[in-house]
């Protein structure tokens, strides 16, 4: 592997080497208040425009163990414009998560490290610590996301070069549900050109992705209805008066008046004191913990063993001078706070609407599985949409059912539902969990994601009796 060279015996409390094709630049020493690990991590910048100064900012953590053997998972976080790296990274299947006090870390016994070697990226430029010198280039959508998302690959693995030949897995949750199948496809494309480097997609694994607006927004309000959060009146009326068909982003309104009313009714029913994207979960008040905070009082609230605070945690850790130091961050001293979800970015209004399922067809008939994962607990991107696009995809290939739509277990106890379609695209659900599955329930989750990058189907039998 070439020379090797000995580094920080001291910040780690081990010996570990950087293997040569690594960037010793990017190497992460320590983290402040971090916990000792074995494994390390890299972040910085990845420069995409150099006459614009446009560059994508990036969070790399190897896998807990054998690191060489194991493939590389691309995960992205939709918005669109919140950061990978807030919310996949600190928050969801990460290493590590915020403490109480927002000043340290702890470790997370569940990071989907466990499985694959993680890369995170903040995209597009004005999300997180990505940025431009070219203001113009913060307005902004899908197509030019993708195209930046692929030259920060291109770029990477010239930082990386280990990784040009190992399985890549794309991966993401949300608005990803545009950002991972529009980069699959330009790869794909590449792959096509290229007489040289190519990709070696995988896999593409999204979670309450959005796929197609007029059928993830009448979802929303089947599952208020379905949950007992809005009433039998209300949620008749939405569905007898509503026409998603004609439901865009842009003009989200292009609906009757009738059906404008009985929508806002049922949001006003549901009301601010429910976390939408995860009906099961308490709510944290930002105005009690951003001052317990500011006094170093641990803020940790949890619900059925989940700290609801941890994303105002997070936001207070990385505005921390030192930690920005340590992940070689902030480089231009960009003149506003780290956010989860971009301030300044100008993100196209009518990219949402754009019907993903034909890229996810093109996709499958590449030999690429797709995976739709949905947490049965979000409101936001419910499954009830999610699991009839993917039948309506199924069909639409004539793809048959290889294994039947059924509960699936972890740990002697049902992790969900699933089924799969031609032995390349699976559908389901991880039960408990929220729009951010691998928050609310970690140990499934990376069951489910260990499952899909060892090319193995989610276990339909328990070993545990019930006698």
């Amino acid at each position: 592997m070439g020379n090797l060279v000995l580094i920080g015996v001291l910040c780690f409390g081990f010996v570990n080497y950087v293997i040569e094709g690594y960037p010793v630049e990017d190497l992460v020493l320590n983290l402040p208040g971090q916990p000792k690990v074995s494994f390390r991590q890299f972040s910085g910048y990845i420069d995409i425009d150099l006459q614009n100064g446009r560059s994508l900012f990036y969070y790399f953590v190897e896998a807990d163990a054998h690191p060489h053997n194991k493939p590389l998972s691309l995960w992205l976080n939709g918005g669109p414009g919140c950061s990978s790296i807030g919310g996949g990274a600190f928050t969801e299947l990460g290493p590590f998560f915020p403490t109480g006090d927002g000043r340290g870390l702890r470790r997370n016994k569940m990071s989907w490290n466990k499985a694959s070697n993680l890369l995170f990226v903040e995209s597009p430029a004005g999300v997180g610590w990505s940025y431009s010198n070219k203001t113009s280039d913060y307005t902004t959508g899908d197509a030019k996301t993708a195209e930046d998302m692929h030259i920060f690959l291109l770029n990477w693995y010239e930082k990386f070069p280990e990784f040009k030949s190992r399985e890549l897995f794309l991966t993401g949750e949300s608005y990803a549900g545009h950002y991972i199948p529009q980069l699959a496809e330009v790869l794909l494309d590449h792959n096509a050109r290229s007489t040289g480097f190519k990709f070696n997609i995988k896999g593409v694994a999204i979670g309450n992705p959005l796929l197609k607006l007029d059928r993830d927004a009448p979802a929303t309000y089947e599952f208020f209805w379905s949950h007992g959060m809005i009433s039998d009146e209300v949620g008749l009326r939405i569905m007898n008066d509503c026409e998603f068909d004609d439901y865009t982003f842009a003009s989200p309104h292009n609906v009757t008046d009738s059906c404008n009313e009985a929508m806002s009714e049922a949001n006003n029913i549901v009301g601010e004191y429910v976390n939408n994207y995860d009906v099961i979960l308490d709510v944290c008040y930002p105005s009690i913990v951003q001052q317990e905070l500011l006094l170093k009082k641990v803020v940790t609230k949890l619900s059925v063993g989940v700290d609801v605070c941890m994303t105002l945690e997070r936001a207070f850790y990385f505005n921390l001078a030192e930690v920005q130091k340590a992940l070689h961050a902030n480089r231009t001293n960009l003149n506003y706070r780290w956010s989860m979800c971009s301030g300044v970015l100008d993100y196209s209004d009518t990219d949402g609407n754009i019907d993903i399922l034909p890229i996810l067809k093109k996709i499958v008939n590449n030999g690429i599985p797709v995976w739709v994962f949905s947490g049965d607990q979000d409101s936001v991107v419910p499954l009830l949409g999610s699991r009839t696009l993917v039948r309506e995809l199924a069909h639409d290939m004539k793809l048959k059912i290889t294994v039947p739509y059924g509960a699936w277990f972890h740990k002697g106890q049902v992790g969900g539902w699933a089924t799969e379609y031609g032995n390349l695209v699976t559908f389901a659900t991880v039960r408990g969990a929220a729009h951010m599955v691998p928050y609310a329930q970690p140990s499934r989750a990376l069951h489910l994601f260990s499952s899909f990058v060892n090319g193995r189907r989610l276990p339909t039998k328990t070993h545990i009796p019930m006698e």
